[in-house]
């Protein structure tokens, strides 16, 4: 078993993110092979908080260019977690 700390990447701090919190729900950054239990059970252990839902989606890398040379950004996974009524990760407090 993975390291609660090793699926849990870092959290996500964009307008939209941040738009979510009135509906109660914080989005994170998480390890590719995770699936969306293991990702209920870290955020119920880190955070200390009750997890109603986890939505997931992954995202694809953007090609770039470094002058002459192409490449592209690594691929990712991001999870949405909506919490319980009631509930708050204080990490997003005052943002």
């Amino acid at each position: 078993m993975k390291d609660y700390r090793d699926i849990i990447i870092k959290p996500v701090v964009t307008e939209k993110s941040m738009d979510l919190l009135a509906d109660n729900k914080y989005t994170f950054i998480v390890d590719k092979k995770a699936n969306k239990t293991e990702i209920k059970n870290a955020i119920e252990n880190i955070f200390k908080v009750e997890v109603a839902k986890v939505y997931t989606m992954n995202i694809k890398g953007k090609p770039k260019r470094m002058g002459r040379f192409e490449g592209k950004r690594p691929d990712r996974k991001k999870a949405v977690v909506a919490l319980k009524a009631g509930q708050k990760i204080r990490l997003f407090e005052g943002m």
